[in-house]
């Protein structure tokens, strides 16, 4: 398990105090459409959906926001031509790291712009579909939160068919399984009483990058939260870990 919740610990831990709720509201409603554009406008028959309307309403995002993505991703809401699609870009930051962005878009040419600029001012470059994809694989992640009893966690971790799992603070734990088994797997861990913070799909590193500099490192994440920071930039995923006692160095 080791090295599965790296990068999402360092996410925690540099927390970039979001500032751009708006861009939130954003991400989360576009997530909406693509979940009702691709399977049933009905979350009780798209898991997908399902999981993405959660977190909306974690967000506090309004019923009337939420409503009104799903009804313009079914294409029942008068008026609205956006038509947003799902695509991954894939770069390289400073020192080789290998960076992975999922966007969700109505204009390619716009976004790759957007991409491409951004690499270029904080000592990065987009490359080609496939050129660092290779390195990660995706798998289902649930965040469970409030474990008391480890051995119970295990239990019903392995009757919802997960692979694994880790625990990344004293009462949460990150589950980890196939893709396709996700919503099995939230199911489970929800009919055995624990409680579920976050579901999501999640592209893993199969090796990593120390980061030892701290400019380097300092760049690294500039450039992370310069992808994160773009309109249609939905989740960015890298494969480099820092120590935290040069994040604590980095983030001073």
């Amino acid at each position: 398990m080791a090295g599965h919740s790296k990068w999402a610990n360092i996410k925690r831990q540099k927390a970039v105090v979001d500032a751009k709720k708006g861009k939130t509201f954003a991400q989360l409603s576009r997530a909406i459409i693509i979940a009702a554009r691709t399977g049933l406008p009905d979350p009780s028959a798209n898991f997908q959906l399902r999981t993405a309307i959660d977190k909306a309403k974690a967000a506090d995002i309004p019923n009337d926001n939420i409503e009104r993505a799903i009804a313009k991703g079914a294409g029942t809401f008068g008026g609205d031509s956006s038509n947003f699609e799902a695509i991954r870009y894939e770069g390289y930051g400073p020192g080789g790291v290998a960076i992975l962005i999922e966007a969700l878009t109505d204009n390619r040419n716009r976004t790759a712009a957007d991409l491409r600029a951004a690499f270029s001012k904080r000592g990065g470059n987009l490359g080609e579909t496939g050129c660092v994809s290779w390195m990660f694989h995706q798998k289902g992640v649930c965040t469970v939160q409030g474990v008391k009893n480890e051995d119970q966690l295990l239990e019903a971790s392995l009757e919802g068919e997960a692979q694994s799992y880790e625990m990344i603070d004293d009462d949460i734990a990150e589950v980890f399984t196939e893709v396709i088994n996700l919503e099995l797997l939230t199911q489970t861990l929800k009919d055995k009483g624990f409680e579920i913070r976050d579901v999501e799909l999640r592209w893993i590193p199969t090796n990593y990058i120390e980061i030892a500099d701290p400019e380097q490192g300092r760049s690294l994440l500039k450039l992370i939260d310069t992808l994160e920071g773009l309109d249609d930039v939905q989740n960015v995923t890298a494969n480099f870990e820092i120590a935290d006692s040069l994040l604590d160095v980095i983030m001073v």
